[in-house]
């Protein structure tokens, strides 16, 4: 059997360790690659450099910054007694582009998922806990699966002990999909119908 060059094997190998990316899309994309011209290489190249070294996760709620605190977290506009809890820094964005939620945003970095060995202290539960007030409301925003549910049933015990208001996103979501690629009508519908724990 034929096999590719070794460094057209090494490429391939590392484009489908990608998310969504398997073997055959590996292989357009490093063809791709290696027809494009050293510009466009050296921008890709630097583009992938810069985001390693320039991006920080925000102190405070976990999105993707330039800065040790994000602009969501310095808007004084922002309401600071209602927090979205998303599980990526994506889910924000997609928030974002609705214009329906004006609160603050908390990233937990996944959801609790025994079987991958993915327990409360593994997610980024703390900072959460320490930012509650009594009263204030607390909108979980977990991707509508089972790991989404049962992490969204542990953080509303969790957090009404602290005292506050929890809700979660009104269904409509579909089940097993994920919150950054849902339509803007329909996360801003979900956030207006959102429900009490």
């Amino acid at each position: 059997m034929l096999q590719y060059p070794e460094p057209a094997n090494k490429l391939i190998d590392q484009l489908s360790l990608l998310p969504g990316i398997g073997r055959k899309t590996a292989q357009r994309l490093a063809f791709h690659i290696l027809k494009s011209d050293d510009v466009y290489i050296r921008n890709l190249s630097d583009a992938i450099n810069n985001i390693k070294k320039n991006i920080l996760f925000c102190d405070k709620c976990g999105i993707m910054s330039v800065e040790n605190i994000c602009h969501i977290c310095k808007d004084i506009d922002r309401a600071d007694d209602i927090i979205c809890v998303v599980e990526q820094p994506q889910d924000i964005y997609a928030f974002e582009k609705t214009n329906s939620f004006k609160g603050e945003y908390h990233v937990i970095g996944g959801v609790l998922s025994p079987l991958d060995g993915v327990g409360p202290d593994d997610l980024n539960l703390e900072k959460l806990y320490k930012r509650v007030k009594v009263g204030m409301e607390i909108i979980i925003a977990t991707n509508p699966s089972i790991e989404g549910d049962t992490t969204s049933l542990y953080l509303a015990k969790m957090l009404e002990k602290l005292g506050a208001k929890v809700t979660r996103l009104a269904r409509g979501l579909p089940v097993g999909g994920d919150l950054e690629y849902m339509d803007e009508l329909t996360l801003a519908r979900a956030i207006e119908g959102r429900t009490e724990i």
